[in-house]
């Protein structure tokens, strides 16, 4: 009998996370969903057949205890927990907020993949994705804290490739460029919901999570030799960070 493959997928409880744990689950994953958010994980856990496992990645006890629940063998992580906080200049910069960002989109990717790299070995065709942004590869005024921890999650990455260069885990990257989630602006403005709708305001066609969760589902699929080493994917729209068209 075929072992069912697994994946555990970070920040699983909204957005990109919910939609890549829905994505795996319907490419033949039981998926672990990981996130802080007890209700919203074990709905989405019933409602995709998962399992539903309540962690805070900045916290080293909480990782320790996913992979206590993942066991001896995984097949895919996606590093999807992550987060954008405030849209100040340096100048008037949140020394809380660059600490969140840095803990929750470097700190708590590696200790979540340190945790969990054993088992991912041990499955003889591990994958590893770090869901980036297009912001770790350009700066843009009022982004320095979001943008340098996005640069951090690709360098992470980056190195973490060649370091498995000798090991049976693929290492990738996603970076997205504008996608529209219930949450992720609306979060970075501290719930103003007028600024978070003038991010997308006059773009007929952003990304969505749906789009991630697609792509994150095709480079895992990927036969065992292929590494998508980086995946770059912005809305038509979208010509860089600066150049969005808003008919």
């Amino acid at each position: 009998m075929t072992q069912q493959l697994t994946a555990v997928v970070t920040g699983a409880s909204s957005g990109i996370g919910a939609a890549t744990a829905r994505a795996l689950a319907g490419a033949g994953y039981h998926v672990f969903c990981a996130a802080r958010r007890a209700e919203r994980i074990e709905a989405l856990a019933a409602e995709i057949g998962g399992t539903a496992v309540v962690t805070d990645v900045t916290s080293q006890q909480s990782v320790e205890d996913l992979a206590a629940v993942v066991g001896e063998r995984l097949d895919v992580l996606v590093n999807n927990a992550g987060g954008a906080f405030g849209l100040a200049p340096v100048a008037q910069a949140d020394t809380d907020d660059w600490r969140r960002m840095y803990d929750v989109n470097v700190i708590g990717l590696m200790q979540v993949t340190r945790a969990l790299l054993p088992a991912l070995v041990a499955s003889g065709a591990g994958a590893i994705v770090n869901v980036g942004s297009t912001a770790g590869r350009i700066a843009y005024e009022g982004g320095a804290g979001y943008t340098a921890a996005k640069h951090g999650t690709k360098v992470v990455t980056e190195t973490l490739r060649l370091e498995l260069w000798d090991q049976p885990v693929r290492v990738m990257e996603i970076a997205p460029g504008m996608v529209r989630t219930e949450e992720f602006s609306l979060v970075r403005f501290e719930g103003d919901q007028a600024r978070a709708e003038a991010v997308y305001e006059g773009v007929a066609e952003p990304l969505v999570a749906e789009d991630i969760a697609d792509a994150i589902t095709w480079m895992v699929t990927r036969p065992a030799h292929v590494n998508v080493d980086s995946l770059v994917i912005k809305p038509r729209a979208q010509a860089a960070q600066h150049k969005v068209y808003r008919g």
